[in-house]
């Protein structure tokens, strides 16, 4: 199999159909909150191939990826089942939407963006910055790390899934606070440009990692 062997060194459930897999770091791995791995495992002797954002602010002796559940998957639900000592391999990381001590962010999450969001958002505030997070979720995952930034001083926005204008509303208040990043599935990194451009920014100064 393709890709660096690495050990699972836990799962722990995040929200509703989510996962959080902390991996131990291989040699020679490092990676800026924003980017990206491969992820290769065989559940049944099938190789499956996935891409995961990181969702840890720094890499450690660990880090970490954010994985929705999807129960008719073929790779999230075996990942979920975990429980430690397994053996997956990955590749990269992956990405230029990365976030490294340099200032203010606003960090806009949709959906399984939230990992990649909140990594940010701990990342600049760890380094001494300013953090806002608005992300649309019906059932928000990482919701512990979310209220602890909070409760630093961050400005943390929940969003129903389909409140478009609560959305468009909220970048509208928010986006002119630091540099913006969104992380999501198509849909909802468009709303985003969409909503910069109709509150009078540039939407092309803003970090969009689209999902697909």
């Amino acid at each position: 199999m393709d890709g660096t062997p690495v050990t699972v060194a836990s799962v722990g459930e995040v929200g509703p159909d989510t996962v959080a897999l902390e991996l131990e770091t291989p040699a020679g791995f490092d990676a800026l909150p924003g980017q990206f791995v491969l992820l290769r495992a065989a559940p049944e002797d099938e190789e499956i191939a996935r891409h995961y954002t990181l969702s840890s602010p720094t890499v450690g002796e660990t880090f970490e990826l954010t994985v929705g559940i999807d129960p008719e998957g073929d790779l999230s639900p075996w990942l979920a089942g975990l429980e430690g000592g397994e053996t997956v391999h990955v590749e990269g990381p992956f990405g230029r939407i990365t976030y490294d001590d340099d200032g203010d962010v606003v960090a806009a999450a949709g959906g399984p963006g939230v990992g990649a969001g909140v990594a940010v958002a701990e990342a600049a505030h760890e380094a001494g910055h300013d953090a806002t997070v608005i992300y649309q979720a019906d059932e928000p995952a990482h919701t512990d790390r979310l209220e602890a930034l909070s409760d630093a001083g961050a400005t943390v926005v929940f969003i129903d899934d389909g409140a478009a204008e609560e959305l468009a509303d909220a970048i509208a208040t928010h986006y002119e606070a630091g540099q913006v990043y969104a992380f999501g599935f198509d849909d909802f990194v468009t709303a985003i440009a969409d909503a910069i451009e109709a509150a009078g920014g540039d939407p092309d100064d803003a970090l969009i990692e689209n999902f697909g």
